[in-house]
């Protein structure tokens, strides 16, 4: 058998090809649509009156784009996916909305109920659950898809059915939930979908919003009827709800309240929990080991938010209505109010950044967002926005309860 010479190409030849085929695969680089980045610094700010949503990155303090046909988002929250490339929008008018943070865009959405005010999304990333006013209940959706997954009525003995607040995500495909008219607060668990297992627990008179703290253990609910709260100790279930704070407002005349308090927005700073005290001038102090109110602060106005910079140090305070265009910052080792700022009108929400050197805080009124640093107070930068409110930022797809 003879061997056949293998002739190899001219370098001219060569040369002509190589260049064919780096320019294809320039070209095949190209095609995603928006430049290659991470999604740890990027956010949402939801514009109310428009129902838009601002896409926006913190490194640059800047908006990347405006998302528009996500409804009624008079009333919004959102929660992230697990890689932070997602943002499942809950408005007021039942709308559950998807939106890409890297294509900027809409990739799915569903109207699932008559009127709804936040949700929650599971450990693994797998469900999405929404808390609905009207019908009174949860429902679980296909965080890839939306496509329902179970349907759970917050029905009472009587066969009448509650609004649904407070809702959070647990271990294991658990969300815990507060139902405002029976006063109480369940457990559903949705590791076999098809069939949730529900658990009750008595939950006070009217609970209107809830918290679990940072490290998974408690659950909180406010009670709009009667003073106190309902405590349920995530570790041991078998001994119920207790209450506590009772009659915190004992003896006094509340003032009448322009603007319910959101529990999302309490803190636990180090072994103390801040909150704001419905109808009063004042954020209460509580030992977590106890649970027992430790002292008062004294603020300006009636809270809304009182929130911990990451390091527990400070909380920055914002108010109801007529004072709602201040805040103010309560140092945690003094226990004293360090300043009194003016950083707009309408100041709605505030959202740390993860490690807590800026704070972004949302001007309705004055169409604005405005972002300060925290350890000079000053303002540093913002951006206009038509009507914002809610300020999210996908570092919270890593945190229990957001």
């Amino acid at each position: 058998m003879s061997c056949r010479e293998v002739r190899l190409a001219p370098p001219a030849l060569w040369g002509v090809v190589l260049s064919a085929m780096v320019v294809l695969l320039s070209a095949c680089s190209s095609v995603p649509p928006v430049a290659v980045r991470g999604t740890g610094d990027l956010g949402v700010v939801i514009e109310r009156a428009d129902g838009k949503v601002k896409v926006i990155e913190t490194t640059g303090r800047s908006v990347l784009a405006t998302v528009d046909g996500l409804g009624d988002l008079s009333h919004a929250s959102v929660v992230f996916s697990r890689d932070g490339r997602y943002a499942f929008v809950f408005g007021r008018d039942g709308g559950l909305t998807k939106v890409d943070l890297l294509a900027r865009r809409i990739v799915g959405r569903k109207v699932q109920a008559g009127n709804a005010i936040g949700g929650s999304i599971s450990h693994d990333g797998s469900l999405v659950v929404v808390q609905n006013y009207e019908p009174g209940g949860i429902k679980a959706f296909d965080a890839n898809t939306l496509e329902l997954v179970a349907d759970v009525p917050a029905t009472t003995d009587d066969g009448t059915r509650s609004k649904v607040v407070g809702l959070a995500d647990l271990s294991g495909k658990r969300f815990i939930y507060s139902l405002f008219e029976a006063g109480e607060i369940r457990i559903t668990d949705f590791s076999d979908p098809k069939n949730p297992l529900t658990r009750r627990f008595a939950g006070g008179k009217q609970p209107y919003d809830a918290l679990v703290t940072p490290d998974g253990r408690y659950y909180i609910a406010g009670l709009f009827g009667e003073d106190g709260l309902a405590l349920i100790d995530l570790w041991n279930l078998d001994k119920g709800s207790r209450k506590i704070l009772s009659g915190y407002g004992r003896g006094e005349q509340p003032l009448p309240v322009f603007k319910m308090p959101h529990l999302r927005g309490w803190s636990i700073a180090g072994n103390r929990a801040y909150l704001p005290a419905i109808g009063r001038h004042e954020v209460l102090v509580v030992d977590t080991a106890t649970w027992q109110e430790v002292d008062r602060i004294q603020v300006k106005s009636q809270p809304v938010f009182a929130m911990a910079r990451p390091d527990g140090r400070e909380i920055w305070v914002n108010f109801a209505f007529p004072d709602n265009g201040w805040v103010q910052v309560i140092d945690t080792v003094s226990g004293k109010v360090t300043d009194t700022l003016q950083p707009g009108r309408g100041i709605l929400h505030m959202e740390f950044l993860s490690k807590g050197h800026e704070i972004w805080l949302s001007a309705r009124d004055d169409n604005k967002v405005v972002i300060y640093d925290t350890a000079s107070k000053q303002p540093i930068g913002g951006f206009e926005s038509a009507s914002p409110s809610g300020i999210f930022f996908t570092t919270r797809a890593a945190r229990t309860g957001f």
